[in-house]
């Protein structure tokens, strides 16, 4: 006698169709893991001295905020350091290739500061004279800037002083025997702009830096600015509008090592706007 085995529930043909098609959903799925990252060392510590170094300063005209060091590389924080030249004691020494201005001491020591210097088209090089420096400048753009850059003309006599004016809470006048340059030593708040070449020529050193260069500095003191070896030294020949004189090819500025450096190198070059 054959045996029929009783006919599934309807309840189980639910039941194992319901297992059937979770399991078909999952076979076309795909769960993708994210990848693990490496984990990445944590920076090292900013010293408390530099935290110091870079604190809010309140009691300024304009009170001055701290700098987010975040925005910047150790090697360009302020200090001391040994550097052998035979350049007077009081001399400043820009070199644009390493983003650093020197500012020398005795006993072959110099104060060094991170610094943000021209960019492409508006490098310069040569020797002059911090002729005077101001707190809190009003800047004045050149009149060929305005007309380069319309929206300026608002400040075609003067830019007030202040956190936003390009010039900072510091400027040093920069001149050629008795002859404004138009080149300036400035502060910047654009923390991330230490170290890079992003200026119309002037250079630029944090707020806290160059209010600390401007009480050390003593007015008629020598100024190199090197040439970056990377780039191109001068600028092609032509009137210059900001100088009101034609554009010369300059020797490159060195500072005096072993031997002096060529002389007659002026700070002659392109229009700049103190940026």
């Amino acid at each position: 006698m054959t045996t029929f085995a009783p006919a599934p529930s309807r309840r189980r043909v639910l039941a194992g169709m319901a297992s059937f098609l979770t399991l078909a959903a999952a076979g076309c799925s795909t769960t993708v893991r994210q990848p693990s990252v490496p984990a990445q060392p944590a920076p090292p510590p900013i010293p408390d001295h530099v935290l110091r170094m870079y604190a809010a300063m309140p009691n300024e005209q304009f009170p001055v905020p701290a700098v987010d060091l975040r925005y910047v590389e150790p090697r360009y924080f302020r200090q001391e350091v040994d550097y052998a030249t035979t350049e007077p004691v009081g001399t400043v020494i820009v070199d644009t290739g390493a983003r650093y201005l020197y500012h020398v001491r005795e006993g072959g020591r110099a104060m060094r500061y991170g610094a943000g210097i021209g960019r492409a088209g508006f490098e310069w090089s040569g020797r002059g004279h911090i002729a005077y420096g101001r707190e809190w400048p009003v800047w004045t753009p050149p009149s060929e800037m305005v007309d380069r850059q319309p929206e300026l003309e608002q400040w075609r006599n003067g830019q007030p002083p202040g956190l936003d004016n390009p010039l900072g809470a510091r400027a040093l006048y920069i001149h050629e025997g008795n002859r404004d340059t138009i080149y300036r030593v400035h502060g910047t708040g654009e923390a991330w702009t230490i170290g890079k070449a992003v200026s119309s020529g002037c250079v630029r050193l944090l707020h806290q830096d160059v209010i600390h260069l401007h009480d050390n500095v003593r007015w008629g003191s020598r100024i190199v600015v090197m040439a970056d070896l990377n780039q191109p030294a001068t600028l092609s020949d032509g009137v210059d509008p900001a100088l009101g004189q034609t554009g010369q090819t300059m020797p490159a500025a060195q500072p005096q090592m072993s031997t002096p450096a060529p002389s007659g190198g002026g700070l002659l070059g392109r229009s700049t706007t103190m940026w």
